[in-house]
């Protein structure tokens, strides 16, 4: 029996040692993977040389691996998106194995998968048609929900809304059990538009939003119960739909206590618009976190936005806010505030413009603002995709994604597949050319 013990003992060490070369190969795969690119034969090497180190100093074959995999997760290849820099004062295209990580991190925030590997390996990655297919592919795929995370909940200054927006408990008891599902339909609403290529203006006049059963008590939608996010239509009607109107953007423009038409009317200005302000001057008094008896938000704002070293800047954003002020600090419909005073969400706009509550603001920016709105969503969009702030040689790109908008009835696709396809995401400065850059 004891000598049959020490035989299968025997063969599981050879079984082991045997299996050694398959598992150090494993390694250049993970390593391949991670690296986001083909290693070269120098780099596999390198590594095989580690192992052979690292096992000459007496480690086992398992610590051997361990400090190997070590090794891969510690280089900048992995930590970093690095791009091998080209001599010369002009740009020049990326390789594929960058262009399928530059597409992969701009839609899914992560690693290219198989399939797009595969079209850079073979580099059919670099042909126009190759790349247009792997646009469509991955916009379809469920991996896009990260873009409207990190694209969309950034640009419309709501990202981590459900674990960093506070309310007072005495005041909105009811808010820390909504936070979650208020980011959740803003995920859903923007995951939405780019999966199913709506228009970008849905984002102002869109009919619909999703809602669970807590969510939809809260807006005052019947027909909707349980955990499950499921769509909804026929919100214009109830005053809802698109992000003018959304929980989570109107209570991350608000104050703990009450609500703040000039957080709400910078939001639309700046992120919206793309309205450039100066910063407030020093020195500015800080309004209350509860408003005084008999005294409404908008009377409180009116009183301070009345000094002169603060008017210029507030009546460029205040009624922006004011149309807003139907909607309480944690974005419910109200017609009183909280003091019981009547609301008014009438507001005559800097180019005087009068418009009346959700709806006149809505319809304003649709027809008197909306290509200043396309084109701020544009700018952002462009931003993000190049991990920069864009710049006036960028300016041309810009009205190019507004050209594609226009002809495509603004389907959020003719802008991203005109960035894809531009020499900005396709192409790295020389060498020559980006030390010129930073010298300037």
């Amino acid at each position: 029996m004891r000598e049959g013990i020490l035989k299968n003992a025997e063969l599981f060490r050879e079984q082991q040692r045997l299996a050694e070369p398959i598992q150090l190969q494993a390694v250049l795969e993970i390593a391949d993977r991670a690296w986001r690119r083909t290693l070269n034969d120098t780099e596999k090497q390198q590594l095989n040389s580690l192992y052979q180190q690292l096992r000459s100093e007496g480690l086992e074959h398992e610590a051997a691996v361990r400090k190997l995999l070590v090794r891969v997760l510690v280089s900048p290849a992995f930590l970093f998106r690095t791009e091998q820099v080209r001599a010369g004062s002009k740009p020049v295209p990326v390789t594929a194995s960058e262009l399928a990580s530059r597409l992969s991190f701009f839609l899914w925030s992560s690693l290219p998968d198989q399939t797009l590997r595969a079209a850079a390996d073979s580099g059919n990655l670099l042909q126009d048609r190759e790349l247009q297919t792997q646009l469509q592919r991955m916009l379809a795929d469920p991996r896009i929900r990260r873009m409207a995370v990190e694209f969309g909940c950034q640009w419309l200054h709501i990202r981590d809304f459900d674990q960093l927006d506070e309310k007072s408990q005495q005041h909105y008891p009811e808010f820390t059990e909504l936070r979650s599902d208020m980011y959740e339909e803003s995920i859903l609403f923007l995951e939405d538009l780019i999966r199913n290529d709506r228009s970008v203006l849905s984002l102002l006049d869109a009919d619909h939003t999703w809602v669970n059963g807590r969510l939809a008590k809260f807006y005052g939608i019947e027909g909707v119960e349980g955990e499950q996010f499921r769509r909804v239509d026929g919100l214009r009607a109830r005053s809802r739909g698109g992000i003018l109107a959304m929980a989570s953007t109107l209570a991350k423009q608000s104050g703990a206590s009450r609500t703040s038409p000039i957080l709400r009317g910078n939001w639309v200005s700046e992120f919206l618009l793309g309205d450039r302000l100066p910063k407030p001057p020093k020195g500015v008094p800080v309004l209350p976190e509860v408003a005084p008896e008999n005294v409404t938000e908008r009377q409180l704002i009116e009183l301070h936005s009345s000094d002169p070293a603060c008017a210029r800047c507030h009546q460029r954003i205040d009624p922006f806010g004011f149309a807003l002020e139907s909607f309480d600090t944690i974005g419910r419909l109200r017609d009183r505030d909280a003091h019981g005073l009547q609301i008014n969400t009438g507001a005559v706009l800097p180019d005087g413009t009068p418009i009346e509550g959700l709806d006149g603001l809505r319809q304003y920016l649709l027809q008197n603002r909306r290509r200043d709105f396309l084109r701020t969503f544009c700018r952002r969009l462009l931003g993000y995709a190049l991990g920069r702030s864009t710049q006036l040689s960028d300016e041309p790109l810009l009205d190019e994604m507004l050209q594609q908008l226009e002809r495509r009835e603004f389907r959020i696709s003719a802008a991203l597949e005109t960035i894809v396809l531009s020499p900005q995401f396709r192409m790295i400065r020389g060498a020559e050319q980006q030390l010129a850059v930073q010298e300037d």
